[in-house]
């Protein structure tokens, strides 16, 4: 039996457009793998037949476009024509969008294919969807792009869409050990995106490889296709432990220290970087964007709807966000802004910036999908950041190191990125 869906996304690509590799049998090694593994629970929509027929059709064709066939996973808060789109709720069962996102006819544009819609959590919020950790089905794979961290990791899928308003990229790749991306804001259109946070969301990757990140931004930006620059030299680097640092556990806070010794030594130049204090609180400031933001846009939800909505939503996102006032809606908005400009006076002095993935390793149970401590902060900040597997916490679960760069520089992140990776193992 052919084992193609274990490839990266450019790997599969590369042989796809020699003709090494047809898109039915990736396609059908995808689906096989899906059905032996149907207890991640990774998918809420799956048509086997359907996704063949879309395999066989770019084989008819040549295989043509950058994505030459690839099948992708998409989050089910991002709409597609041909499939539901559910958010994950109730509310939303068998909803059947009139158009497809941006980001999803970009990529059948490209010739990439739709293998079906990946599991969210509520909203891409907080309220936990049906999928469990690849590698221990007792802890959560993390969220809210769940279904699609969970399929990259277990190879059911090469690449997945996945999208971030807190830590929902970064932090399910680094609890399932595989390369999550989140570009700067603004970057990769939203349209089609079940908007939640205008001043946040942000479309995300979740792959098994910078060059994947390469390949799917120039599809989704619409560019000629960079690949990563692996001759670029060592990068300043400002180990960020930022002021929730203590939120880390300790096999975290060992894992981003002793990598920065590591790269050090390897040549990089490292130092310690560390907000100025009127930003010791800036996470506070998302969670307050985060809340009046979700819970004007869920209007609909929330006052028409309300049976359906978890409690957990409704107590700690829509009903705290309707009653917040709109100054200090405000405050924060212009407290955001001001860090912003502060981010850009530290990256004149260092390349990327690194700081935890996620607080620990994917926590047991399924009450949550992690703290997304370490990942709010960037969002607020608009910052391009990518997750690396670099290791395992001691339960045996995978812990990642994240980069973070200037905003609008997401490629040189990934070249950097590129640099430490060939050091961390």
């Amino acid at each position: 039996m052919s084992d193609s869906n274990r490839l990266s996304a450019a790997e599969a690509v590369s042989r796809l457009s020699s003709g090494a590799l047809t898109a039915e049998q990736l396609t059908r090694d995808c689906l096989d793998r899906i059905a032996e593994r149907a207890s991640v629970k990774a998918w809420i929509h799956l048509d086997p037949e359907y996704a063949l027929a879309q395999a066989r059709a770019a084989d008819r064709a040549g295989r043509p476009g950058l994505l030459a066939g690839l099948p992708m996973g998409v989050k089910d808060v991002i709409d597609t024509v041909d499939m539901p789109t559910q958010h994950g709720s109730p509310i939303y069962r068998g909803n059947r969008p009139f158009a497809d996102a941006a980001c999803v006819a970009l990529t059948r544009m490209a010739g990439g294919t739709i293998l079906g819609k990946t599991v969210t959590t509520e909203f891409a919020n907080r309220f936990p969807g049906a999928t469990v950790h690849p590698q221990n089905p007792g802890h959560t794979p993390g969220g809210s792009s769940s279904g699609s961290a969970a399929g990259v990791a277990d190879f059911q899928v090469p690449l997945g869409f996945g999208t971030q308003t807190g830590g929902s990229t970064i932090r399910p790749a680094a609890f399932c050990g595989i390369v999550g991306y989140k570009p700067s804001f603004g970057e990769f259109g939203r349209v089609g995106i079940k908007l939640q946070c205008q001043s946040l969301d942000t479309l995300g990757l979740l792959c098994r490889g910078l060059d994947d990140i390469a390949l799917m931004r120039a599809v989704l930006i619409e560019m000629p296709h960079r690949k990563v620059d692996r001759s670029a030299g060592a990068p300043r680097i400002g180990l960020c432990r930022t002021p929730l640092w203590e939120a880390a556990d300790a096999p975290t806070q060992a894992l981003v220290e002793r990598t920065a010794v590591r790269l050090s030594a390897a040549g990089a130049r490292v130092g310690d970087i560390a907000f100025a204090p009127q930003f010791a609180d800036i996470h506070k400031h998302h969670r307050r964007i985060f809340n009046y933001e979700a819970a004007h846009n869920y209007a609909y939800e929330h006052l028409e709807h309300r049976d359906q909505v978890s409690t957990v939503l409704l107590d700690t996102v829509l009903d705290p966000g309707r009653d917040m006032p709109v100054a200090d809606y405000i405050e924060a908005l212009e407290a955001a802004a001001a860090f912003r400009a502060h981010l850009d006076d530290i990256f004149r002095d260092v390349d990327v910036l690194l700081t935890p993935s996620a607080a620990g390793e994917a926590p047991e149970g399924y009450g949550s999908t992690g703290n997304p401590a370490f990942n709010s902060t960037w969002t607020l900040a608009w910052t391009p950041c990518v997750t690396l597997p670099a290791g395992a916490g001691p339960g045996g679960l995978p812990l990642g190191v994240q980069l973070v760069s200037q905003r609008f520089s997401d490629e040189r992140l990934l070249d950097a990125a590129a640099w430490v990776e060939a050091w961390l193992n």
